[in-house]
């Protein structure tokens, strides 16, 4: 350009991964911390401490004369106030409302999972130590803690989300973690039989909503990411607002909106083995706490004998989770709970608890293209000698794969009328008779 000289060019500002950037983020952010007393700060509202960040980041810029431009600059200030105030590099992901999990691989491996996908972002850490203070950071605000005599650790956001991470020398090649996102907005039936996710049909919408009004015990299977705890969490909101609800989680997460709901959440042992609540102790205190329903986030153990107790001895219309990969496989898992429970019960009778129990088993999938079905809708009829026996009232079948990717298939009733319809009519249900109709295919 006519009239500058090579003095006059300013010099390139760095990207955001490049080595310069992050050593100058660094060097700021500990100027930063050296200069202010965060703990007499937390007084302020969050958006007023942002923002005495902001200035102190801005005249600190200054000072060292860097060579970036406006948007470098605006990113390197929103990126000091995550590493104060926030989770770093990773709240631009926690506030995407288009991701549902992200996982932490390594300090410069991060993925995310956007509807039903995993995708590798281009967020990273400087490096281990970086990763290793956020991680500190996370589960510092939930009391917990992370070292080499204790390098796993489970915790909970404020908003809700899980974290689970783990650090050498367990994970062999670094820090790692993994958070299963909170909704914020939560989802509602009508969402699941819209177009955007078709995870089941009006029709098996309005059959489990039936259900649950009807104080039917249901009991959701599915595996890992299936879907289980959100769809938990549909079901409990038509659960009619004059009852009163007992929600017992490992990790707080429904968010039910009735009037009258009690939760309770688990405690692990802390560094010395002690102060565990487990599952079990709280469905029992539960039973004293004059619930109506009690909702269990998932059974694991012996607390799966103390949650059939409780369905058999009035508290109907209960519900809970469980990981399986069909309603029968359910079955045999919750028979196993049971021995877990240190009884000297036979399997004819555990049998005969569960079969008492619980009324049906819905089944969820993750699909292979990453979306979510019902797949199974199964009424427990009763025992046969020595077997549980279920009729399936509707089923997704799976016809193939598309050239998209996309599994390809359709949601169908079998032809077995429910026999809870009695129940439903009961209770001021009234459900269509070609809602049980085979002939009728639904995409």
């Amino acid at each position: 350009m006519l009239g500058s000289s090579p003095s006059d060019t300013p010099a390139p500002a760095p990207p955001t991964s490049s080595a310069s950037y992050q050593e100058l983020k660094s060097r700021l952010h500990q100027k930063l911390l050296d200069k202010f007393d965060l703990t007499a700060l937390e007084s302020l509202p969050p958006q007023a401490l942002r923002q005495e960040i902001a200035n102190a980041a801005e005249r600190l810029l200054i000072e060292e004369q860097a060579p970036i431009n406006d948007a470098e600059r605006k990113s390197l200030i929103r990126d000091v106030q995550n590493e104060m105030l926030g989770f770093g590099p990773l709240e631009l992901l926690m506030a995407d409302p288009t991701v549902s999990d992200i996982l932490v691989n390594s300090f410069k491996c991060i993925y995310v999972e956007r509807r039903g996908r995993l995708e590798l972002t281009d967020v990273s850490f400087k490096d281990e130590n970086h990763l290793l203070r956020i991680i500190d950071k996370i589960v510092s605000l939930v009391g917990r803690r992370i070292d080499e005599s204790s390098p796993m650790v489970d915790a909970r956001l404020p908003d809700g989300s899980r974290v689970n991470a783990v650090i050498p020398p367990v994970a062999i090649d670094g820090p790692m973690m993994s958070i299963r996102r909170f909704a914020h907005v939560p989802l509602q039936m009508s969402d699941l039989t819209g177009d955007a996710l078709k995870t089941l049909t009006p029709e098996m919408a309005q059959l489990l909503s039936g259900m649950v009004k009807a104080k039917v015990n249901i009991l959701i299977s599915g595996g890992t990411g299936a879907g289980k705890t959100t769809f938990l969490n549909i079901l409990s909101s038509h659960i009619p607002d004059g009852e009163r609800v007992v929600t017992i989680e490992d990790a707080a997460e429904l968010q039910l909106q009735q009037p009258h709901v009690i939760r309770l959440e688990t405690r692990p042992s802390n560094i010395e083995g002690r102060g565990e609540i487990a599952p079990r102790a709280l469905v029992r205190n539960a039973l004293r706490m004059r619930p109506d329903r009690i909702v269990v986030g998932e059974v694991r153990g012996g607390e799966a004998f103390d949650m059939l107790q409780a369905m058999n001895t009035g508290h109907e219309g209960s519900m809970t989770t469980i990981h399986a990969n069909t309603p029968r496989d359910a079955l045999s898992r919750l028979e196993n709970m049971i021995g877990m429970a240190n009884l000297s019960l036979t399997h004819k009778a555990a049998r005969q608890q569960i079969a008492a129990a619980i009324n049906v088993i819905v089944q969820v999938s993750r699909l292979i293209d990453g979306r979510r079905k019902v797949v199974s809708i199964q009424e427990i009829t009763g025992m046969e000698g020595e077997v549980v026996t279920m009729q399936e009232l509707f089923a997704y079948r799976q016809t193939g794969l598309g050239p998209d990717g996309l599994v390809q298939g359709h949601f169908a009733a079998t032809g077995v009328r429910a026999r809870l319809s009695d129940r439903l009519k009961a209770y001021g249900i009234h459900l269509p008779e070609q809602m049980f109709d085979p002939s009728r295919h639904y995409q």
